[in-house]
């Protein structure tokens, strides 16, 4: 099976959100727009079991890069939030 590559070829932007999209648990957790403790929960338990797997499998280096990938999404993913909601409440503010 080929790579899927992490970014849009005409952009450069990383396209991770179309992969997780595709995840079941993501896109039923998401349907009623209301994320529960045990949605939650289980989605920990499957990044911390993914996230065990594949650190056994690295080298020292290669644990490095993957750390520093992982830091770095964490850090734009709660960045981009927190701009979303900002965002979303000057709309509001605006609005009304």
């Amino acid at each position: 099976m080929p790579k899927a590559s992490w970014f849009d070829d005409s952009t450069d932007l990383p396209v991770i959100d179309e992969q997780v999209a595709k995840l079941e648990s993501f896109a039923a957790a998401m349907a009623d727009g209301i994320v529960e403790r045990h949605e939650l929960e289980s989605q920990q338990s499957a990044l911390v079991a993914t996230m065990r797997k594949v650190e056994g499998l690295l080298t020292d280096e290669q644990h490095e890069a993957v750390t520093r990938l992982l830091v770095e999404m964490s850090a734009y993913n709660v960045m981009r939030t927190v701009h979303e909601l900002q965002a979303d409440r000057l709309q509001r503010s605006l609005a009304g």
